[in-house]
């Protein structure tokens, strides 16, 4: 099992986080659900899930309890009948905002 601070050498031979970040935010379905929360608000998780093409109800409830354990994702339950849960991106996720434009550039410049 590796630590949570795990880093790498970068080419300038200081530590580089990727490691880190990658664990926080990588993977298949978890960019995909912070670009919904960052950029188009709040969601229950039924709309999520019909947003996102091809995510199961269970790897989509396992990604938005990961995100919420590292404190990107915040889970408000409201004390109704049916009960209902609503996720919202929290400023951690916020912050993330000019990767995702970032990233956005580069593929409309190599890609679209």
């Amino acid at each position: 099992m590796t630590s949570r601070k795990e880093t790498t050498q970068s080419a300038e031979g200081t530590l580089c986080p990727m490691p880190q970040i990658a664990k926080l935010i990588g993977g298949k379905w978890k960019l995909i659900v912070l670009q919904i929360l960052i950029f188009h608000g709040t969601h229950r998780f039924n709309e999520l899930r019909r947003k996102i093409e091809g995510i199961t109800q269970a790897m989509l409830t396992n990604q938005l309890r990961a995100l919420e354990e590292d404190g990107l994702v915040s889970r408000k339950v409201y004390a109704e009948v049916p009960p209902r849960v609503e996720y919202t991106a929290t400023q951690k996720a916020m912050d993330l905002n000019e990767m995702f434009e970032a990233m956005h550039r580069w593929w409309v410049t190599y890609e679209g």
